[in-house]
C-alpha cells in the first residue's frame, strides 16, 4: 500500500509530538532530580549553618558564664580582703588601745619599778654576762639605778653568776619610747629588747589567733590551733 504525503506528515507529526513528550518528560525528571538535589544541598547548608550557629552561641554562653564566674570570684576575694584588712585594723586598734594603757602604768612610781626591776632581771638571765650595759630612757634614770642592786641580787639567786651593770647615759631610748629598758652585753653586740612596746609586741603575737577569737569568733578554716 503506497503511503501519501498526507500520511507521511502525519506519521512524522506523531513521531515529533512523541519526541518532544518524551523529551518534556525527560526534562520534568531533570527538573525533579535537580529541585529533590537543591533542597537537599540547601537542608545540609542550613543544617551545617544552624550547628555552627550553635556552636557559636554554646562558645559565648560558656565564655559569657566563664566571666560570671571570675567577676564572682574577684568579688568574692575583694570581700574578704576587705574583711580581713577591717579585723586587722580592728585588732591594731586594740593594740594601740593596750598600748595607750602603759602610759598609765609608768605613772604608779611603784608598780612601775617592780615592773623594771622583773625586765631587767629577765634581760641578764637571758644574756648569762658577768658584765652588762643597761639602757633606759633619761627620764628613768635614777628609778633604774635604784632597782639595779634587787635585780642583781635576784639575778645572782637565780643563776648563781654576779654581773656588773652600768648604764648607758650616752644612748638614752627614744623619747617617743614608752618605758621599759633595753640589756646589753660588754660588747654591745647583743641586746635583750625589754621595752615596754617591745614586750606588748611580742605577747600580742602570741595571744593573737586568741584575740582574734574573742573577736570575730573561731575561724572554720582553721584546722589546727595549738
Amino acid at each position: 500500500m503506497t503511503m501519501t504525503d498526507n500520511d507521511v506528515q502525519k506519521q512524522i507529526k506523531h513521531m515529533m509530538a512523541f519526541i518532544e513528550q518524551e523529551a518534556n518528560e525527560k526534562a520534568e525528571e531533570i527538573d525533579a532530580k535537580a529541585e529533590e538535589e537543591f533542597n537537599i544541598e540547601k537542608g545540609r547548608l542550613v543544617q551545617q549553618q544552624r550547628l555552627k550557629i550553635m556552636e557559636f552561641y554554646e562558645r559565648k554562653e560558656k565564655q559569657v558564664e566563664l566571666q560570671k564566674k571570675i567577676q564572682s570570684s574577684n568579688m568574692l576575694n575583694q570581700a574578704r580582703l576587705k574583711t580581713l584588712k577591717f579585723r586587722d585594723d580592728h585588732v591594731d586598734t586594740v593594740l594601740e588601745e593596750a598600748k595607750g594603757r602603759l602610759t598609765t602604768i609608768i605613772q604608779d612610781r611603784e608598780k612601775y619599778s617592780a615592773i623594771l626591776q622583773s625586765l631587767l632581771t629577765q634581760g641578764l638571765c637571758q644574756l648569762l654576762e658577768t658584765k652588762a650595759t643597761v639602757r633606759c630612757r633619761q627620764a628613768d634614770h635614777q628609778l633604774v639605778e635604784s632597782i639595779m642592786p634587787a635585780a642583781i641580787a635576784e639575778y645572782k639567786t637565780m643563776v648563781g653568776k654576779d654581773c656588773v651593770l652600768k648604764i648607758d647615759t650616752n644612748n638614752w631610748l627614744r623619747q617617743d619610747t614608752i618605758g621599759g629598758l633595753e640589756v646589753l652585753n660588754e660588747k654591745g653586740k647583743i641586746k635583750i629588747d625589754n621595752t615596754l612596746e617591745a614586750r606588748l609586741n611580742m605577747i600580742s603575737q602570741q595571744i593573737l589567733p586568741d584575740i582574734r577569737s574573742t573577736l570575730f569568733g573561731a575561724n572554720p578554716n582553721r584546722k589546727f590551733i595549738d
